[in-house]
């Protein structure tokens, strides 16, 4: 009998609603998987905000651990600030975790596409400070005086380049306001420690740079992790412009 496929649970990025991952959400489904795209409680426009990163990945957990408990496996796609929220939420639903512990399914996998890794007690923040450009964050981002944000440009800085106008302008159209509290709140537990990653690099990205992702990759290595690495030719949001080419990548990682 075939192994099951697990299913695919994507953890949205800042500014993010589900229906920005439909594209590639069908490419998957017609791939024959189950997937999950919760919607993040900071992405919820309450002014000022009322959850926070550590509210996020009380829900990731929650919708893996019910996912688990059925018996699935799950391999986990976070997106940018996603990242922070499985890193921090996802640590003791490993597959293994929980074999030992004698219950059902789990994450085998961590997929960062273009996503923020780090140690604990880091924030988003930190690597940004690493780089000396906290100069350029109120360049990038609209903070308001409740401290929630929006992109400056986002066709240019959180898009990137490889739509058709009408396609680009639906998808800018779905972003929301966030906490942008977010950039500044730290980790307590890095998942990655203990469940298989992979990470997808994106060299156009404006939002979270190539050399951040690959100082981010250097960090989980130094630790004694081996990150499975990807690259596309794309801006931030290779779940929208390369949607095939992420789809292909998680056919991959699959196997």
């Amino acid at each position: 009998m075939a192994t099951p496929k697990p299913d695919i649970l994507i953890v949205c990025g800042a500014w993010h609603v589900p229906a920005n991952y439909d594209k590639l959400r069908g490419l998957l489904e017609s791939q024959g998987l189950t997937v999950h795209v919760p919607h993040l409680p900071t992405v919820n426009c309450s002014r000022p905000p009322t959850v926070d990163m550590y509210t996020d990945s009380d829900l990731i957990a929650k919708n893996v651990t019910d996912i688990a408990d059925a018996g699935r496996s799950i391999v986990v796609l976070m997106h940018s600030y996603g990242g922070m929220v499985g890193t921090n939420g996802l640590s003791e639903l490993g597959f293994e975790t929980r074999q030992q512990q004698g219950l059902p399914g789990g994450v085998t996998r961590l997929i960062y596409m273009t996503a923020s890794a780090h140690l604990e007690g880091e924030s988003m923040m930190d690597i940004v400070e690493e780089f000396g450009q906290i100069n350029l964050i109120p360049l990038a981002f609209d903070f308001a005086e409740d401290q929630t944000c929006v992109s400056t440009h986002p066709r240019e800085l959180v898009v990137g380049p490889g739509l058709p106008e009408e396609e680009l302008e639906n998808y800018v159209k779905l972003l929301v306001r966030w906490n942008g509290n977010g950039m500044y709140a730290t980790l307590k537990h890095s998942a990655w420690r203990k469940i298989p990653v992979t990470y997808i690099l994106t060299t156009k990205d404006m939002t979270l740079p190539y050399d951040y992702q690959k100082r981010m990759i250097s960090t989980m290595e130094a630790e004694g992790r081996e990150i499975q690495q990807f690259t596309l030719e794309s801006g931030h949001c290779p779940n929208i412009t390369h949607a095939e080419e992420v789809a292909k990548i998680i056919d991959e990682v699959l196997v």
